[in-house]
């Protein structure tokens, strides 16, 4: 039985018995607390917490899930796995224990000639909690399992909350029997690999008063509703039903495995059974390449891209390992091309949107395995150079500084330096690694939390929500000034009744005509007109926490006063001009869309006065002559006139009539479309002009790289535009004053004005070498015998760079001859660089001295590293008064070898 079709008999069957049936949420979801959805009840998390009311008394859902905590156990086991899919049923105060075992015995035992799944049930055990009487009662009276099937189990294993004060139960886990040649007798307490757990029943009934630890908490109660709350892992189960091993042989996952094990030309399971203790590497390889290429598409799929941080870095790790893998199985080209169409192919009979939308989620994975395959070049040299470092200086540990220089600077994931350096037997400083990283995410967080938050914590506006109890009233869409009260006063991260002139402080109001940063636009600015005379001048407003409107002032005059009513200004100049640059940046995303294709999503924005930065997804650079078109494109626009209106609608209803919803971003039940006419619709809670003419003028400065996969276009609007054109024509018009010569005609003069001027400087560097050549030949006067060698050291200056001093050495290698050993040092210091180049005969290397050790022994003087081969090495630095240290290591060291 297919996974899909697995899936289908489950909605089926729960629909039929009086269950609402609730669409997978997004992997991406709204929970502070997690980065993905990790677990089928999530989405249903807050009917659980009695935060809000359940909208039915039954539910049943496959969500969507990825688990990362155990990424490098991936493959290993034919238990872990990153994403998968959680079979759910719920209950909201309706049935509770017996439904739920009546219901899963039903559905697990049924034939599956009458939509059931058709597990024997000779085969099945079930668990239940340590001293839950009940629940075994009910198993006995419900089904047919008798009771010397049915295990006691502990806390740890069948009491499930949250981690956190509030609900939570015993459960009862069913369990499949797959057989002896799976391991021994004795149910799951003996062997978890051939008693098989694949659905999970929460009896939620208990009220959690404290939480220690998995199996130390305190119960305070009996909930006042008792609820259900089940899980069947999908791939398990389809595992059962399609007999085989393990969730990376069934369906929907295996054609990966298989196609990358063709690709690899390697046997899969050749080497290790379902009974083997260990599985080889390369079958362990090929299930990462199969996990993590499904797990990289559904992320992708639910609008995650490759990045740096958080969910971006879970996914860039994902395919980054997927890629490494395939390389260590022997397939250096492309991998990402052949086996995304075919994990594509398995998932769309559930998933129909995957297909819909693979050319975007294909864009962004072939993008980010091209950006890692340079990555890998240049940093597998540079971790290379790394390891033999570490290993001159005797330790066995890469240090966390180089680890943390591989990643910052180079890109080089810190997963992969920790694989690689166990390759070569050393391990790294993972703890030293950790605290840069640290310090550098604090930084960052120290800078974004400054502007939300201010340096204090939440606590505050916490109390001030609470307090108001409800969300703070946004009336900036229809107007710019407002009649508020004073709900609440901040002042250095604690809560005042009062602020006097010359104090900085957050002011509450209970409406506001302000807008707050938020969705890629800046904060508004303005003024308040207190009750009392005060004035007070705000000069950003943030959304610290949900609902609550903050404004971050100074009190120019007078003295503010909570409950204090207040006349709200906004400053309206501002707010047009941002608000034209918000609506020009919607234009620009759909000009471009219109130019690259639909890949071309948006990733990122700033709208700020008269100017906006626009980022989206893009492989490669966007040519000039595109930008010059989607410029024209959008200023043609302005001139048609077109209104700029906005309506609130449905998700559903804003998606059927082609509105665009930003992957990334949080959108209400009800969210607020932006059209620009009939051309741009787009989901925002910005503000905009009334109609594009308002903009007046669109400039694109130009384009770039921001990071992988993605652009970034800036641009000027309205009067900023007409300025940077005034400028631009102003220059035009004194290089053409200059030049004696029409506009048209300077690209044509400045080109051949560059021209010559190259030519020129060809022939000083002709010159410049020549005399650098002649300085070598003067240089084999100053050699001497160290030992039994022909040692020349020589610091050739500052004027001269790498390729200098690499020509100098040749030249006084070949002048100097075979006879006897030979070894040639030069040193230069061009641009305040040090670089140093050493040279050996045949003779010298025949007495063990190579170029490369002299190198290495030299380079640490000059701050810096090196290498090279045998005969010809270079290193270089950053301390330009020790090379005369560095040529004395390498004569030291030729005198101990030449004796």
């Amino acid at each position: 039985m297919e996974t899909a079709e697995i899936r289908r008999r489950w909605l089926r069957f729960f629909e039929k018995n009086g269950h609402a049936v609730v669409p997978s949420a997004p992997l991406i979801h709204d929970d502070p607390n997690l980065l993905f959805v990790n677990a089928g009840m999530v989405p249903f998390k807050p009917y659980f917490l009695g935060q809000e009311s359940a909208p039915w008394d039954r539910a049943t859902s496959v969500q969507k899930c990825v688990r990362t905590q155990d990424i490098e156990e991936v493959g290993k086991t034919s238990r872990h796995g990153t994403f998968f899919q959680m079979n759910g049923n719920f209950s909201f105060g309706d049935y509770f224990k017996e439904g739920a075992i009546r219901l899963a015995w039903d559905l697990v035992t049924s034939g599956e000639e009458s939509g059931g799944f058709g597990l024997d049930g000779d085969r099945l055990w079930a668990t239940v909690y340590e001293d839950d009487d009940e629940a075994i009662e009910l198993w006995i009276e419900t089904t047919d399992i008798p009771s010397e099937r049915i295990v006691r189990r502990g806390k740890e294993d069948n009491y499930w909350h949250m981690g956190v004060p509030g609900p939570g139960g015993p459960c009862s886990e069913i369990y499949y029997d797959r057989g002896r040649e799976y391991g021994p007798d004795g149910g799951p307490e003996v062997d978890e690999d051939r008693f098989l757990e694949f659905w999970n029943l929460v009896f939620m009934q208990h009220e959690l008063s404290a939480v220690r630890s998995k199996a130390d908490f305190d119960i305070a109660g009996d909930l006042p509703k008792k609820n259900i709350d089940t899980g069947m892992g999908l791939e398990r189960m389809a595992s059962l039903l399609q007999g085989v091993d393990n969730m990376y042989e069934i369906d929907e996952v295996y054609p990966v495995l298989a196609r990358a094990a063709e690709m690899t030309r390697r046997e899969y399971g050749a080497r290790s059974g379902h009974a083997a203790s260990e599985s080889h590497p390369d079958d362990v390889r090929l299930r990462v390449v199969a996990d993590h290429v499904r797990s990289s598409l559904m992320l992708i799929g639910d609008g995650v891209t490759p990045g740096n941080e958080g969910r971006g870095y879970v996914l860039r790790r994902m395919l980054r390992r997927s890629v490494r893998a395939m390389r260590l199985l022997g397939y250096q080209d492309a991998c990402l091309p052949e086996l995304l169409p075919i994990s594509v192919e398995r998932m769309r009979n559930s998933y129909p949107e995957l297909e819909r939308d693979f050319e975007r989620i294909s864009t962004i994975a072939y993008a980010e395995e091209e950006a890692f395959r340079r990555t890998l070049a240049s940093g597998t040299t540079l971790l290379e150079s790394a390891v033999v470092e570490t290993r001159r200086t005797g330790s066995a540990t890469l240090s966390g500084e180089r680890a943390f220089q591989l990643h910052d600077t180079y890109g080089f994931p810190i997963d992969l330096t920790l694989e690689m350096a166990a390759e070569q037997g050393l391990s790294v400083d993972r703890e030293g690694f950790t605290r840069l990283m640290q310090e550098q995410r604090d930084r960052a967080k120290a800078d974004a939390q400054s502007k939300k938050v201010g340096h204090g914590g939440t606590g505050a506006y916490r109390q001030l929500a609470d307090a108001l109890g409800r969300e703070v009233e946004f009336t900036g869409y229809d107007e710019v000034t407002s009649e508020a009260r004073v709900a609440g006063l901040i002042r250095d991260g604690e809560p005042v009744v009062a602020a006097r002139a010359g104090e900085d402080v957050e002011v509450v109001l209970d409406r506001t005509p302000f807008y707050a940063e938020g969705g890629g636009q800046l904060a508004d600015g303005g003024v308040l007109q207190l009750a009392s005379g005060a004035v007070v001048r705000i000069h950003d407003v943030q959304k610290p926490i949900s609902g609550l409107i903050v404004h971050r002032a100074t009190v120019v005059a007078g003295e503010v006063h909570t409950d204090e009513s207040a006349h709200a200004e906004v400053d309206i100049e501002r707010r047009r001009s941002i608000s034209r640059a918000h609506t020009a940046t919607h234009m620009v995303h759909k000009a471009i869309r219109e130019a690259l294709g639909d890949t071309a999503t948006q990733a990122g924005s700033e709208n700020a006065p008269g100017r906006f930065r626009f980022d989206f997804t893009a492989t490669s650079a966007v040519p000039a002559s595109v930008l010059r078109d989607v410029e024209q494109r959008v200023n043609a626009l302005l001139l048609e006139d077109l209104a700029v209106s906005a309506d609130v609608m449905s998700q559903v209803e804003a998606l059927e009539i082609g509105a665009m919803a930003l992957f990334g971003e949080k959108y209400g039940d009800a969210v607020r479309v932006i059209s620009v006419g009939d051309w741009a619709k787009e989901l925002c809670g910005g503000t905009h002009a009334e109609r594009t003419t308002q903009l007046g003028l669109v400039t694109l400065l130009g384009e770039s790289s921001i990071g992988s996969g993605v652009r970034r276009v800036e641009a000027l609007v309205g009067a900023d535009a007409y300025s940077f054109l005034a400028r631009e024509h102003a220059i035009v018009g004194q290089v053409t004053e200059m030049l004696k010569a029409r506009p048209e005609e300077l690209p044509e003069r400045i080109g051949t004005m560059l021209g010559r001027l190259k030519d020129a400087e060809r022939d000083l560097e002709r010159l410049r070498r020549e005399q650098v050549l002649a300085a070598a030949g003067r240089l084999t006067d100053s050699v001497r015998d160290v030992g039994a060698v022909r040692f020349l050291g020589h610091d050739a200056g500052r004027e001269a760079g790498g390729d200098d001093v690499r020509a100098m050495v040749l030249d006084a290698r070949g002048r100097l001859g075979t006879d006897r050993p030979v070894v040639v040092a030069v040193t230069g210091t061009k641009g305040g660089r040090p670089v140093i180049v050493v040279a050996t005969n045949e003779p010298a290397r025949a007495r063990g001295i190579r170029a490369g050790d002299l190198v290495r022994i030299a380079a640490p003087h000059l701050g810096g590293g090196g290498g090279g081969k045998d005969d010809l090495a270079q290193g270089g630095g950053s301390d330009p008064g020790a090379v005369g240290q560095a040529l004395s290591a390498i004569e030291w060291r030729v005198g101990e070898l030449g004796d």
